[in-house]
């Protein structure tokens, strides 16, 4: 309650604000200046030079929004969200409510939304919507790989087609899975209500899958009549509706690989790990940067208190990265352990059977195929880098124990850190307890938090506008002559 009234008082105040600086200063009696010759001020910005003070004409009630709403997030997040300030924090942070500073700063964003506030609001919920339902959908399609339904449906079209809706309909779509591969070596006896329930696992998965392309293209159509995207966020967007819809095509390749018939009689069918993986990493790709987008919307400047924080937030940043990779790659790895079903050999732990390295690591040919189907290669890969992960997210906390940091950033890390303990925790009882749903779609779940982790942290992490940062510069020296 009092964080929504400290804001909301700063909200009202970076208006008047805004508004007092964006007003021509006219003498007693004359009138105002014609639109086409916008009058020029003569204010100063810490040595920036003059401002020019636009026409309302022109929009200035929305460039004095701007102005508000960046103030507000500066005085949020330096006050309230950090909690405490110290004596040259507060000096710093009432030299920068200066109107004229807050102008200084924000003419160095390149804001990727247009029309103020409101519309930066809308498409940041937008964007942080259709996040959530990719990671919705990618905890479905793990729930459907764990429960064998993804070969239920022997066919696909590109828009979709109704459920079968009577006895006759389902008959036909059972007929079809019973000359499966599946069925054939698998589910053989398998009864109607069985199929029933892994059909609708699929089709649910497949829906969600084409609800999402509704979900974004109906809104970014509107946004953009509204004139709300610039050209580079509409760019971005339509490169992720791309991918989007290019997904579909990567599952239904994924799935026509488990429709044929094995090399080998004692080879159960399964998809092709290598197809699996692919159709994982784009998922990835799909909602990673639909949320670093989200966050670059609502966020355009990172947190920045001091200059002190934006020089530690560089130095960890350059560690954060090959960390965010090292997850990457371990939630990929991942893919390869589902499509070999390598989760149900070897489940013990921290020993791989008896001993620590299996004796069958390297018996295919060429070498390069056991690491990507070889069941025991697959997971003791998987292992390594799960161990690899959890260290290096602890290196990277305890590398920003010895800065000072902005107080929000170091709680990022700590939470990543835990959320990477107990992905660790989650992966080796999944191992043990011979992989089932529950756990199985959990450490799926947990991959993709971790990732998402790290995909906050990266950009929080990165360097201020070069206004921004000369305006901290000179807002602290004299700061230092204060406290002196």
């Amino acid at each position: 309650m009092m964080g929504s009234r400290v804001a909301a008082a700063l909200l009202r105040r970076g208006k008047d604000q805004a508004s007092a600086l964006m007003a021509p200063r006219l003498p007693r009696g004359a009138l105002p200046p014609a639109p086409a010759a916008p009058r020029v001020g003569s204010g100063s910005c810490g040595g920036c030079g003059g401002l020019p003070l636009l026409p309302r004409s022109t929009g200035s009630g929305f460039f004095a929004s701007r102005l508000a709403s960046f103030h507000a997030f500066r005085s949020i997040g330096s006050k309230t969200l950090m909690g405490h300030c110290t004596r040259k924090m507060a000096t710093t942070v009432a030299t920068l409510n200066s109107g004229v500073a807050n102008a200084a700063a924000n003419s160095g964003l390149k804001l990727l939304v247009t029309n103020g506030p409101q519309a930066q609001k809308a498409i940041g919920i937008w964007l942080f919507g259709c996040a959530a339902w990719v990671f919705c959908l990618v905890i479905l399609g793990g729930v459907t790989r764990l429960t064998r339904s993804g070969l239920s449906m022997t066919d696909w079209k590109f828009t979709g087609s109704l459920p079968p809706m009577s006895d006759e309909e389902w008959l036909l779509e059972f007929e079809k899975y019973k000359m499966s591969p599946e069925y054939k070596r698998v589910n053989k006896g398998m009864n109607l209500e069985d199929f029933k329930f892994i059909y609708w696992m699929e089709y649910g998965h497949r829906m969600w899958g084409r609800a999402l392309g509704f979900l974004f293209s109906v809104p970014f159509a509107y946004f953009i009549g509204k004139g709300y995207v610039t050209r580079q966020l509409g760019l971005r967007l339509s490169a992720l509706f791309a991918l989007g819809a290019g997904q579909g095509l990567i599952g239904w390749w994924m799935v026509k690989s488990g429709l044929e018939e094995p090399s080998s009689e004692y080879v159960q069918p399964r998809v092709s790990p290598y197809r699996l993986a692919t159709h994982l990493t784009s998922a990835f790709v799909i909602y990673c940067g639909i949320l670093w987008t989200a966050l670059s919307v609502v966020m355009p400047e990172p947190p920045a208190g001091s200059v002190n924080w934006v020089n530690s937030a560089a130095k960890i940043k350059k560690l954060a990265i090959p960390v965010s990779v090292v997850v990457g790659i371990t939630a990929i790895s991942g893919a390869f352990v589902a499509g070999n079903d390598a989760g149900h050999a070897y489940n013990t732990f921290p020993k791989m059977g008896d001993t620590w390295i299996p004796e069958d690591m390297f018996t295919m040919e060429p070498f390069i195929r056991n690491f990507f189907e070889n069941t025991s290669t697959v997971q003791l890969n998987h292992r390594i880098l799960a161990t690899t992960t959890l260290l290096s997210v602890g290196g990277l906390w305890l590398a920003a124990r010895k800065l000072d940091m902005h107080p929000v950033v170091k709680s990022l890390i700590g939470s990543t850190l835990g959320m990477a303990a107990l992905q660790v925790t989650l992966g080796i009882s999944t191992l043990l307890m011979y992989v089932p749903t529950s756990l199985g779609s959990a450490h799926q779940a947990g991959a993709l938090t971790l990732l998402s982790l790290m995909i906050l942290l990266t950009h929080t992490l990165r360097r201020p506008s070069p206004a921004l940062l000369k305006s901290l510069s000179s807002a602290m020296a004299p700061s230092v002559g204060t406290d002196e």
